[in-house]
């Protein structure tokens, strides 16, 4: 991955060193009391915990779409949020593709015209139709091209997380977010988009931050593993060494 020039900064970031994406967090959701740290990248992350052990408002913490008491976060070492010295890049500048749990799809527009949208926010709209083309390829890419026309209302959920993973690509990402990105799905369809997502990850070589509750998705999507519980990351590693060496009776029960 060729590292933003300093045009390519977004505004009011600044330097730091590292590649991939780093964060510091310390913050609170509700009762629950979040402090740790993460590195990702280039490549795979996933994070896995229990209900309730802050998985996605670390997500969101990333995002910028959610702030952080203290702290810090960069991305191939640009900073994009510093509490200390004030710097927090706002969410659409951060270079980051987010798929959350709710798809968030816009549901005025077809499949095709979400995926699309990215293109024609970064390039303008005076290229529709190669940004309709670049779409379709990338409906493709999930086995969702037959959906192109549907509005989201006409989609199954699985569907519809089918398209949001495309729309989080077409986005053109410094680094991946992805909230259960395949939940939705049943168990076969779960199966061939999880081995789409897996390879797709690894062509990409992009930092990507991967929550899920599913032992076969983080095993399959990810070579490192990260163990959230009660807002603090218990344990870090391959799943060999989260197997045969858990560090609570989450992990040895998860893995086992």
């Amino acid at each position: 991955m060729i590292e933003p020039g300093v045009a390519d900064r977004p505004d009011g970031a600044e330097r730091a060193g590292g590649r991939g994406l780093h964060a510091r967090l310390r913050g609170r959701r509700g009762a629950l009391r979040i402090e740790l740290e993460l590195r990702c990248g280039p490549g795979p992350l996933v994070l896995v915990g229990p209900n309730g052990s802050g998985k996605t408002s670390v997500l969101r913490m990333l995002l910028g779409a959610l702030r952080p008491e203290s702290g810090t976060i960069t991305l191939d070492g640009t900073l994009l949020f510093d509490a200390a010295r004030g710097v927090d890049v706002p969410v659409e500048q951060r270079g980051l593709g987010y798929v959350p749990q709710g798809y968030a799809l816009f549901p005025h527009l077809s499949a095709l015209e979400n995926v699309a949208l990215p293109f024609a926010l970064r390039e303008g709209r005076g290229r529709r139709s190669e940004h309709r083309e670049r779409a379709r390829a990338l409906l493709a890419r999930f086995d969702a091209e037959r959906l192109a026309e549907r509005k989201p209302r006409a989609l199954s959920g699985g569907e519809q997380q089918r398209v949001a993973l495309a729309r989080a690509l077409a986005a053109d990402p410094r680094a991946l977010l992805l909230d259960e990105p395949l939940a939705a799905l049943d168990a076969r369809a779960r199966r061939e988009l999880r081995a789409a997502l897996a390879a797709d990850l690894a062509r990409l070589a992009l930092p990507a931050l991967i929550v899920t509750h599913d032992p076969a998705d983080a095993v399959a999507l990810a070579p490192r593993i990260a163990v959230l519980e009660a807002g603090r990351i218990v344990q870090e590693g391959p799943i060999e060494a989260l197997r045969s060496a858990p560090a609570t009776p989450f992990v040895a029960d998860l893995f086992s």
